[in-house]
């Protein structure tokens, strides 16, 4: 500093005055600015300047002399939370570089008491009607309060019902109940201790009178009552009442209504009090009595105007409890086969009805809600006799009905067709038989026959019945009846039909079944539509017979004779034969058939007849067989459908046969060279035949070769080293066979049999034996 001009030292003295203020002491300032402070409050201290700037000063806090807070830079002092000691007097200092610069504000008291409880007082504690109470709450002596309200009952905890930010000192209430207030202040809200309670007692001077619903003048044990007590002006305050009986409290509801069961000891004179269900606090006058009498349960009395209803009628009955009001009546009906059945469901009060049923009739009354019953009347018989005409009809209605059969007897109720009815069903004044209908279905025997007649009644109606209907014969035969079957013709012609007539006499409504067979069937029906088929027309030949049949389910007559029915057919018939030449030597094959002109699509089983007899049957129109000297005769043939044996061909005409013995043959030679030769085969076929040799040797071994020459019918061919051997007819005969089973030609047949034969030879067979 000792090198420090003067003029420099001046300005930093200027600085020094001008930042700090030093010409001005500080002053201390107390935020809130409140003259006590309670126990846990927090305060602050500012120790401010009325001018200059407050660049680099340092600020302390002294209580009673003594340094409370040292230095620091930031002239407010937060303080807290505060005691009791806290008390006292207290000042700031503010210093710049030291001790010589500091500068200290004027005291300011500060006191610290205990936590206060605040007092709530209250105007009146009885609230008349429609009015309000103001209730204060103050902490005293202190400010800047604002207050709490708290309400509660005796089955609540206190709520808080003011939450706005006013200061609520003073409030206006109109519910009873317990209340108590607190105080708060300050920003971080200190809270007072609570007010005392208070008991806040509303008398609503509303008037409270009791109704009751229903409101008959006379109660019955067992019957459901409802006491309102009615709080004038107060409908739409819920309430919880009390309810006294000869000044005895009996009952507690949530609700102004209390139904309950009365009993006779529940008679007496009844009063109420209510209290706001939310506020016990608040509470109604009591209302004045109103008187209940309780009876024993009583009876209904059901009286008739008549106990016989005429057809179209009705009676009247009447239903009544007495002596007392309000009640709706219930009527039962049974019959001796029931139970007692409500028949009466509407809301009207039915004291009297009119019924057209017979039957067993009770009632009984009702009243209130849920429903009382009283006692049932006495039983009351009520019977209704129609006049309807009754009659018997039966299905089928056949004079005559034999012993098997189903009839169904119907009990005809005129002008009942809509009824369902249950009838009893008489046979020579006997009763036999009950159905819950009108009809009566029954398979008769003999002992059926006799006079029958019915009575019914309405099925769910046993006391209303019809009169008894007249008689009806029924007559029953034992002996089943047998069919007749008629032919007109026992033989149809070709392309032409048989009228077959089927009857069972003497009776009537039958239908009619047809059966055919043949020989190789069964009987098969042929006839299934639903017509009568009394009579029916056939083209096709066989074994015919009918039964009748009528009723449902059907009954059957005995079946008819069986009757024959003969089919010819007019188509021409032949016989050809294959092969067709003019002798046939025994031992050779021949096949015949029968032609028949126009049945190529049949399958035919044919007859072949020899000399007139019958000497064969075949499944075709071929008969191939091996000839013998005895085949020989005139045969024809005559053919049937395969499928129907009664249905066949006229006969063919005659073919003859003629078979030679192979030693007969004659040979005429057309020529010296080959008539020769053949003279010579001829020589060698008998030496073969009647000798052993080595030729005959031959033919036997070429025999184990058929591939080498063997035909079919055991004939040899022969070889020889000039391999110019000539066949004798037979073995041409065997080959030409063999050939004809392969080729089947005839054609074929022809030239295989006289290709053997050189030229200018030829080969006759002589037809006489």
């Amino acid at each position: 500093m000792g090198n420090t001009s003067p003029r420099v030292l001046v300005s930093l003295l200027l600085n020094t005055l001008l930042c700090c203020g030093q010409t001005l002491d500080p002053v201390l300032t107390v935020e809130p600015n409140w003259s006590t402070f309670y126990v846990g409050e927090f305060v602050t201290f500012i120790c401010d300047m009325n001018e200059g700037r407050d660049t680099d000063c340092q600020y302390r806090l002294i209580r009673n002399d003594q340094e409370f807070v040292c230095f620091q830079s930031d002239k407010r002092f937060r303080v807290g939370p505060l005691y009791t000691d806290y008390s006292g007097e207290f000042q700031c200092c503010r210093q710049w570089r030291g001790p010589s610069y500091e500068k200290c504000s004027k005291t300011v008291p500060v006191t610290v008491s205990d936590k206060p409880r605040p007092k709530l007082a209250a105007g009146p504690t009885t609230i008349p009607v429609g009015g309000s109470v103001t209730l204060s709450c103050s902490v005293e002596p202190s400010a800047g309060w604002k207050y709490r309200w708290f309400r509660r009952t005796s089955d609540s905890s206190f709520v808080e019902f003011s939450r706005n930010n006013e200061e609520n000192r003073e409030i206006t209430v109109t519910q009873g109940g317990i209340y108590k207030c607190d105080g708060k202040r300050g920003n971080s809200s200190f809270y007072s201790h609570s007010s005392l309670e208070n008991k806040i007692e509303i008398m609503f001077s509303n008037k409270v009178f009791v109704t009751r619903q229903p409101n008959w003048p006379l109660v019955f044990s067992g019957e459901s009552i409802t006491l309102t007590c009615e709080v004038q002006g107060g409908e739409t305050t819920e309430w919880t009442c009390e309810w006294r009986r000869t000044g005895s409290i009996i009952h507690k509801t949530d609700s102004k209504d209390w139904t309950f069961i009365v009993s006779e000891s529940s008679s007496g004179n009844y009063m109420c009090q209510c209290r706001s269900r939310d506020d016990w606090y608040s509470s109604t006058q009591r209302s004045e009595t109103i008187r209940l009498s309780v009876s024993n349960k009583p009876g209904a009395k059901l009286t008739a105007g008549s106990t016989t209803i005429p057809l179209g009628g009705s009676v009247t009955l009447s239903c009544s409890v007495e002596p007392s009001a309000g009640w709706k009546y219930r009527w039962f009906r049974r019959t001796s086969d029931t139970s007692f059945v409500e028949f009466s469901r509407n809301n009207e009060e039915n004291k009297e009805i009119t019924v057209t049923q017979g039957g067993i009739y009770k009632c009984d009354g009702k009243r209130g809600n849920p429903s009382f019953y009283s006692l049932s009347s006495l039983e009351n018989i009520i019977e209704i006799i129609f006049s309807n005409k009754v009659f018997v009809t039966r299905q089928p209605n056949w004079p005559l009905v034999f012993s098997g059969e189903s009839i169904t007897l119907t009990c005809e109720v005129q002008g009942g067709e809509t009824t369902e009815w249950t009838c009893e069903w008489k046979k020579s004044w006997s009763l036999i038989h009950k159905t819950d209908s009108k009809d009566w279905t029954f398979n008769v025997s003999e002992s059926s026959s006799g006079n029958y007649m019915c009575q019914c009644r309405s099925r769910d109606d046993w006391y209303s019945s019809t009169q008894r209907s007249e008689t009806i014969r029924l007559s029953v035969s034992t002996d089943k009846p047998g069919a007749k079957l008629t032919a007109r013709s026992a033989t149809i012609p070709v392309g032409g039909s048989v009228t077959l007539s089927c009857s069972v006499e003497p009776s009537a409504g039958w239908k009619y079944r047809w059966f055919r067979q043949t020989t190789g069937t069964s009987f098969v029906e042929f006839s299934r539509n639903n017509e009568e088929n009394r009579e029916i027309t056939v083209t096709q030949g066989g074994i015919y017979k009918c039964d009748g049949k009528r009723g449902n389910p059907s009954f059957y007559s005995h079946s008819s004779h069986e009757n024959n029915i003969e089919m010819m057919f007019s188509n021409k018939v032949f016989v050809t034969r294959q092969p067709n030449g003019s002798h046939i030597f025994s031992g050779e094959s021949i096949t015949l058939t029968c032609e028949v002109q126009g049945g190529e699509t049949t399958d035919w089983t044919c007859d072949w007849r020899r000399s007139g007899s019958i000497i064969h049957k075949t499944d075709s129109k071929d008969w191939t067989f091996i000839v013998s000297e005895s085949s020989s005769g005139n045969y024809m043939c005559q053919c049937r459908s395969r499928d129907d044996w009664y249905s066949s061909t006229q006969r063919s005409e005659t073919i003859t046969v003629t078979v030679s013995s192979s030693s007969h043959l004659v040979l005429l030679i057309s020529g010296p060279v080959v008539g020769f030769i053949l003279i010579i085969l001829l020589v060698l076929l008998c030496f073969c035949r009647r000798s052993k040799g080595l030729f005959c040797s031959r033919c036997k071994a070429s025999e184990s070769s058929r591939n080498d020459g063997v035909n079919q019918a055991g004939g040899h061919e022969y070889s020889s080293p000039l391999q110019e051997v000539t066949p004798t007819y037979a073995e041409i005969n065997h080959q030409a066979r063999a050939n004809r089973k392969k080729k089947g030609s005839p054609a074929a047949t022809n030239k295989t049999v006289y290709s053997g034969i050189r030229s200018g030879a030829a080969l006759h067979v002589d037809s006489a034996m």
